[in-house]
């Protein structure tokens, strides 16, 4: 890890939080990182500023030189924290590596998280994948449909990703795995306990999944964490594919409405009548498939990148 990214463990992590600390989340981190930008400060070099400094060369108020200088001094118990979890298999990537998916940073720009802790070969981000989401009620008919899908994806040399829950998440995620080919899962909830299964470290430790996630290694399910993980998925995706959404309510259904607005990946949902939701998508511009679907998702145009600068995507990237 590179001294730009430890400082951005140091200040963004909650990992060691105690009393009256309080890390940077990541829009305070953005502004922040504005700052450094403008002043041509890169963030290692603040680890060592008085409190002249922050208050002369960033303009910092009192409050926030007590703030910074309270996650500064928690980088001992950090690198101690940070080595524990590293045991486990789990590490962490930071916006300054460049390990960081490519593809968050092109779709996200200045909005992606300033890190993702991760257990698996960081490469597998820059593979291509096609997204599956939907529901954790699912019938058969939906695992068929599912299953079959990920197989054509699969032989068309492209991996899946998806959140990991429960329902469409796990199918599309174990097909791939069982076809030989790899998986990324952007999780909500905790990754110490996810690694602890056995047939999700064997993938992990065959190189052939990658899990990551904002939120620390210990943490519960969050439902915030599970919507904010939505955005992921899509900008991780060549295409993503929807099997079953309710309608105007669930994770799918509020996902599929935002990356319909913002286009961080082409939707296909399928076109499946008695699903109001996913007819109800394909009204609003989901491309509609079926089990005779080819799965090629190459074909269809590329969504623009977002007006960001190179500084605001590679955020100090060495």
């Amino acid at each position: 890890m590179n001294p730009n990214s430890k400082a951005i463990v140091i200040l963004c992590s909650h990992l060691c939080v105690g009393e009256n600390v309080k890390p940077y989340e990541p829009t305070e981190w953005m502004r922040l990182a504005d700052r450094l930008l403008n002043e041509n400060i890169e963030p290692h070099e603040i680890m060592s500023f008085t409190n002249d400094d922050f208050r002369n060369k960033l303009d910092f108020t009192p409050d926030e030189v007590v703030r910074i200088n309270r996650l500064i001094q928690r980088s001992g118990s950090i690198a101690f924290e940070m080595e524990r979890y590293a045991n486990m298999g789990i590490n962490i990537m930071t916006r300054a590596d460049k390990i960081y998916p490519k593809a968050l940073k092109r779709k996200l720009g200045r909005t992606c998280p300033p890190l993702l802790y991760f257990a698996g070969n960081p490469s597998i981000a820059e593979k291509h994948c096609v997204g599956f989401v939907g529901s954790r009620s699912v019938e058969k008919h939906d695992e068929d449909f599912t299953i079959k899908t990920v197989g054509k994806c699969n032989s068309n040399g492209m991996g899946v990703v998806s959140g990991g829950a429960k329902g469409i998440d796990f199918i599309a995620q174990a097909a791939s795995l069982e076809n030989g080919s790899y998986c990324i899962v952007y999780i909500a909830d905790s990754l110490v306990k996810r690694i602890k299964e056995k047939n999700i470290l064997s993938a992990v430790l065959e190189g052939h999944l990658l899990i990551l996630s904002v939120a620390k290694p210990d943490a519960g399910f969050s439902t915030g964490m599970a919507m904010m993980r939505n955005k992921y998925i899509y900008s991780q995706s060549v295409g993503t594919v929807i099997v079953k959404s309710d309608y105007n309510k669930g994770g799918t259904w509020s996902g599929a409405i935002e990356n319909l607005r913002n286009q961080r990946s082409m939707i296909f949902c399928r076109n499946y009548p008695e699903y109001r939701g996913n007819m109800e998508l394909i009204n609003r511009g989901a491309i509609p498939v079926d089990e005779e679907w080819d799965a090629v998702v190459s074909e269809y145009s590329i969504v623009p990148k977002p007006n960001t600068t190179p500084e605001q995507l590679s955020l100090f990237a060495v």
